[in-house]
């Protein structure tokens, strides 16, 4: 849902190209962007873990269905992708295959080791220094700022749209992903995930209410400090002289530390939320959050159409305040919407087609035999 938002006030990416910065945008983009999807990465990663043990428990490796079941994913992302390029699922499901790799490692101290190491930021620190230092590679302008498909976006037909996503459209995101560190942070969120299942921590939430009582508040005053540090910093960093490459990385680099602070506040907090007596606050976000691959492609697919220019084109007629009702007022209805549909279905139409692909059999139960209350 806090994905959905986001998508919702950048009228689905079209916000950068006629960028209009407001209250409401700065604060959904501080609170959510970033945030939301280094979760769903976290997420993965630790149902990676679930798969992989629950097969296990039964006497089975799982290790090629799984790898079956990323390339069945990728596929879905791909056509997610030809109508909305900003589509996640395809590198979600390209990088969970190092999954089956760490795995191998038994010692969770080490997977941790190495998911600080991807969350300080190597690549970013790299650019830094190589763009500091001069070099060619790093001191040229962002591949990722060079976008083909923003214009068709912007005024071009269907068909347009979509022959730009078969490849050009998409390479300004995958060097996006590349240039701003995104890949190794999302690495890093899946070898977390996996510490976190196999240590048990959701299974046991109270061994860790004495430790979760104190980073809660410290992660937020973390993420408060860089957020109103990033800019003189910035600022400090660009006086010294190295060049606006330099600078771009810095800046990703800064912000990367602010979202992965921001995550760990959010999940902190859900779990807070569910382990207390607010359970009843998150509770309603279950039923959604069994439906996450249908809704998240259903929502380009009716909202997608609202922006572009081959549709309604209403990037540049709905205001921020406007785009943030629609969002809260679509969230619900998808809210109420997946109570209803998991009380007479065991599955999201897309999470069964996944379900029945990855074990090549229609026999997976769909509907539910009674309805649920």
């Amino acid at each position: 849902m806090a994905l959905f938002l986001v998508h919702i006030i950048e009228s689905y990416e079209l916000f950068w190209a006629v960028e209009k910065p407001g209250r409401i945008s700065d604060v959904v983009f501080t609170l959510f962007m970033g945030k939301s999807f280094s979760l769903l990465a976290l997420c993965f990663g630790f149902s990676f873990f679930i798969l992989m043990d629950r097969a296990a428990a039964r006497g089975v490796d799982f290790s090629g269905r799984f790898a079956w079941r990323l390339l069945i994913l990728f596929g879905i992302g791909f056509l997610h992708s030809l109508v909305y390029r900003g589509d996640i699922i395809q590198t979600l499901a390209a990088l969970g295959l190092v999954l089956l790799l760490v795995n191998r490692i038994r010692s969770n101290v080490l997977l941790l080791t190495a998911a600080c190491l991807c969350f300080a930021g190597p690549s970013l620190i790299a650019q830094v220094i190589a763009a500091a230092s001069g070099a060619a590679w790093a001191t040229g302008p962002a591949m990722s700022s060079f976008d083909p498909g923003m214009p068709l976006y912007l005024h071009g037909t269907l068909w347009q749209v979509l022959r730009v996503n078969l490849w050009e459209g998409q390479q300004s995101k995958f060097w996006f992903f590349l240039e701003y560190g995104r890949l190794v942070q999302i690495l890093g969120l899946y070898l977390l995930g996996l510490v976190l299942g196999r240590t048990g921590f959701f299974e046991d939430l109270a061994r860790s209410r004495g430790w979760r009582r104190i980073a809660l508040p410290g992660v937020a005053v973390l993420a408060i400090g860089l957020f109103l540090m990033r800019e003189p910093l910035r600022l400090e960093f660009a006086d010294l002289g190295y060049g606006a490459s330099a600078e771009r990385a810095f800046w990703a680099l800064i912000n990367m530390w602010l979202d992965l602070a921001g995550t760990a506040f959010w999940a902190l907090l859900v779990i807070a939320l569910y382990d207390g007596r607010a359970r009843w606050l998150v509770r309603p976000l279950a039923a959604p959050g069994r439906l996450t691959l249908t809704f998240y492609i259903l929502q380009s697919v009716v909202f997608v159409p609202l922006f572009y220019g081959y549709g309604l084109g209403l990037y540049d007629d709905w205001d921020a305040a406007t785009r943030l009702y629609v969002g809260l007022a679509a969230a619900a209805v998808q809210i109420v919407a997946a109570h209803w549909w998991l009380a007479h279905f065991r599955y999201g139409p897309i999470e069964w087609v996944w379900r029945a692909l990855t074990y090549w059999s229609a026999d997976i139960p769909f509907r539910r035999t009674s309805p649920q209350p």
